[in-house]
């Protein structure tokens, strides 16, 4: 047999390309989040806020497609915590999605937990937060994931995170708790920029500090937005420039220019903004949307960053105030219904690809509901202290079964399989109450005579609480079609599916009408999505693959409404190889009684 040889110099060669291949490859990559709470001055006033390493928002986690993710969350608050990673799809580890009680049992105050993230298969902007009632407010940060060869778009300059919440003058806990209980008055005292009020805030005539952006005339920016508050969308306009957007939600669609973003609550967007104005300074403006009246009106939110060209590149007048957009009217709802339509697919080779047909079908009415107070059967409704509001699907709204205050649905369902090879087997899986495949009372959903209290919607009122779940076999492909319902309110409703993107297969005004409207489906370059805003007063048709093992919440993301019951959660069934089955818990998992 020939011996194979290699000069040195070949050998150092081959080392010196190895070495380069090893640098490209997948990264372990490790973070330390420490919660805890401290205490900020806005608009005159202390606020003890909880966070994450003293930052608001919390630090941006950046990673490579294929990198491996290892995030150890001390908790140094006195709150039970838990971290969704929002959007990442988590396949084959539904253990690390952070819900309280349906994933896990939170991380009681002074104790600690890793969670290990795989983020193969995805690019683009994420985001992480608290899962736990209304402190995801404060806790909350970017997630960004970046390709591991190239972008199919041309390489910006640089990236920027735009982070837009929402300042809370009032005691976040308090806050949820104000919420459980029937008080639904509460409103936010700012809108931030990167955790900036702006300078449309003031403390005794001081302006609050803003989000400056330095750019350089001719130079291309990344601008990786993300909706961080709990009740707006927002309208984002830049005076004097445009946006091409590129991605949503971690997923590549095709480019199109527009002066104005619109981003609900939950989604991410990133857009590619060219530095070409006349050099000078320029103000981003957010503006939060909301219904017109006869809803029920909040004070107007919004917040505003300065974008300022480098000093030296021509800008003129330095004491000259920047240029303001004309920004969109707060309830022209249009604006984000036309932006959500533009959006399609980019269809690289490796994008998945919309299955051509559905092998279940649910028709799902987002609307409110009431409930009698103290468990009565009966009570004045419309408004009457004797009932409380609540957010349904398809007239139920969701509330843990009891059951799961000492272990989390995910759990029972793993080990309930492992004993009998079928779930239901005790505890909270029996206490679930199945979803059903539409309202058992259709009525007009889009009638605006529903909207203010009174006889016209009293007798829809009357709903029920209850452990909303559906079960779906590994692989099923799975059609919803939301139809948002003007009953007491007409908000869009931004619904966030867990370990799942969703395909948008159309979008539309009033009453879903299946025999005209599944004609209008786009089967060919649909977007993808985790969050999909159903549009006010209209409907959205998506499609998705039930293909990760787990058991997934299914929600609003207006924190009002999940809290108090647009809620429901998917469980995906085993497959039928080891390779598609969910894997056993980690070793050191949260207990929720040590």
């Amino acid at each position: 047999m020939a011996k194979f040889s290699m000069a040195p110099s070949n050998l150092c060669m081959a080392i010196v390309a190895l070495a380069a291949v090893a640098a490209a490859a997948a990264a372990a990559v490790e973070h330390t989040f420490v919660v805890s709470e401290m205490k900020m001055t806005h608009l005159c006033n202390e606020t003890l806020v909880t966070v994450v390493n003293g930052q608001l928002p919390g630090p941006a986690i950046e990673v490579t497609e294929g990198d491996s993710l290892a995030v150890h969350v001390v908790n140094k608050s006195p709150h039970n915590i838990t971290i969704h990673w929002h959007g990442l799809k988590q396949r084959l580890n539904c253990w690390a999605d952070g819900v309280p009680m349906i994933t896990q049992c939170p991380i009681r105050p002074g104790h600690n937990f890793t969670y290990h993230l795989n983020v193969t298969g995805q690019e683009g902007t994420l985001w992480w937060h608290a899962h736990v009632s209304c402190l995801r407010a404060s806790l909350h940060g970017a997630f960004i994931i970046r390709p591991r060869h190239a972008y199919p778009f041309p390489k910006p300059d640089k990236e920027i995170p735009i982070v837009i919440g929402e300042w809370w003058s009032i005691n976040l806990a308090q806050l949820g708790k104000n919420m459980e209980d029937g008080y639904y008055d509460d409103t936010s005292s700012a809108t931030t920029i990167n955790g900036k009020l702006g300078d449309l805030y003031n403390c005794s005539g001081v302006v609050e500090d803003g989000l400056v952006l330095d750019v350089e005339p001719g130079k291309t920016y990344l601008l990786r937005l993300l909706n961080a508050a709990l009740y707006s969308e927002y309208y984002v306009k830049i005076a004097g420039h445009e946006f091409t957007v590129v991605g949503a939600d971690a997923n590549y669609v095709r480019p199109f220019t527009t002066d104005v973003v619109a981003i609900g609550p939950g989604e991410t967007v990133d857009a590619l903004v060219v530095a070409s104005a006349i050099p000078g300074k320029y103000y981003m403006v957010a503006v939060g949307g909301q219904a017109p009246k006869p809803d029920i009106q909040i004070p107007a939110t919004l917040s505003r960053a300065t974008v300022r060209y480098a000093i030296g590149a021509g800008n003129g007048d330095e004491a000259a105030p920047p240029v303001a957009p004309e920004m969109p009217d707060q309830h022209d709802f249009m604006v984000s219904f036309n932006f959500h339509g533009n959006l399609s697919s980019l269809n690289r080779t490796d994008s998945p690809q919309v299955p051509a047909t559905a092998d279940e079908n649910l028709f799902v009415v987002l609307r409110m509901g009431s409930i009698c107070r103290q468990g009565r059967l009966s009570c004045k409704r419309s408004g009457s202290k004797e009932s409380i509001i609540v957010e349904t699907m398809n007239n139920v709204s969701f509330q843990l079964p009891a059951a799961a205050a000492a272990t989390p649905l995910l759990e029972e369902l793993y080990y309930d399989n492992r004993r009998n090879g079928t779930a239901g087997g005790g505890g909270g899986l029996d206490q679930l109450y199945t979803l059903p495949d539409r309202p058992a009372r259709p009525f007009n959903y889009t009638d605006r005579a529903l909207i203010p209290w009174g006889p016209n919607e009293a007798w829809l009122e009357p709903t029920e609480k209850a452990a909303v779940a559906r079960r779906f076999r590994h692989g099923a492909v799975v059609d919803i079609v939301f139809q948002n319902a003007a009953m007491m309110d007409t908000d869009n409703h931004p619904m966030h599916l867990h370990g799942h993107d969703m395909f948008v297969l159309a979008q539309g005004h009033d009453n879903y009408d299946a025999v005209r409207d599944v004609a209008r489906y786009n089967l060919v370059d649909p977007p993808l999505r985790n969050t999909v805003l159903v549009p006010r007063l209209g409907w959205a048709a998506v499609r998705f693959v039930a293909d990760n093992p787990g058991v997934w919440y299914m929600h609003c993301h207006y924190e009002l409404h999940v809290s108090i019951g647009m809620a429901a959660v998917f469980i995906i069934e085993d497959g039928p190889t080891l390779e598609s089955a969910l894997p056993s818990p980690p070793v050191d998992f949260p207990k929720c009684n040590q």
